[in-house]
């Protein structure tokens, strides 16, 4: 009997020990887990990690950093942390990761079809995290290109507002090249819709057939075999 009360007070104990882990060990990974996973961005990162309840987590001498399904390179979302020695357990930190770095406004109201010049632009610099999906940081990302709708004043540009300059216009008379293994041809055909560089054409050609090739920068198009 006296065994059986000395092996329950031991669990006791042990148990008890074991609901000791450092939050602040955890917070720690848990930022230094997502800068490196916020390393990629253009910008500085600042994370904020927690709040966890660590008191009911038992002790870890073997900490570790993952990063979950889902995960987010700037925002709000969160980091794994597991424990694989001597008890194994997992939770998920929150984290902020706010990613300051530039990002490009428009300088004046531009009209839809206007070509951006540097003057049209300004460079602001404030949380990337809080601004639309494929917000322009660059200024070269703009310049030369179109607007395909008009934007006020001081407004935050996205890429898919912006399309490079056409290089053939619909009804042109164009010239295709066809390019293969070991060979290249030309012939000339009627364009059938406008089109920027990298943009697919459609081509009339001589007898009435239609094709499909890709525009590039001096007017021609282009069809790989």
């Amino acid at each position: 009997m006296a065994t059986m009360k000395f092996r329950l007070l031991l669990y006791f104990l042990a148990v008890n020990c074991a609901y000791a882990s450092d939050s602040s060990a955890i917070l720690a990974l848990a930022r230094q887990h997502a800068q490196q996973f916020s390393a990629h961005t253009h910008g500085q990162a600042e994370i904020v990690a927690g709040p966890i309840d660590s008191g009911r987590l038992p002790d870890c001498n073997a900490l570790e950093a993952f990063s979950p399904p889902g995960m987010k390179s700037m925002g709000r979302t969160h980091v794994g942390i597991r424990c694989q020695s001597p008890y194994p357990w997992s939770i998920l930190v929150p984290v902020k990761i706010a990613v300051f770095g530039q990002y490009l406004t428009t300088a004046r109201a531009i009209s839809a079809g206007e070509q951006l010049a540097p003057e049209d632009l300004t460079e602001v610099t404030g949380d990337l995290g809080l601004l639309p999906a494929g917000t322009v940081q660059s200024v070269t990302e703009a310049v030369g290109k179109t607007l395909r709708n008009s934007v006020g004043a001081g407004r935050t540009l996205r890429l898919d507002q912006l399309r490079s300059p056409l290089v053939i216009q619909q009804g042109q008379q164009v010239k295709v090249r066809y390019i293969g293994t070991g060979f290249s041809a030309s012939a000339d055909g009627k364009a059938l819709n406008r089109a920027a560089v990298g943009d697919m054409v459609r081509v009339r050609m001589p007898g009435g057939r239609t094709i499909s090739g890709t525009a590039k920068e001096d007017g021609t198009i282009e069809i790989n075999n």
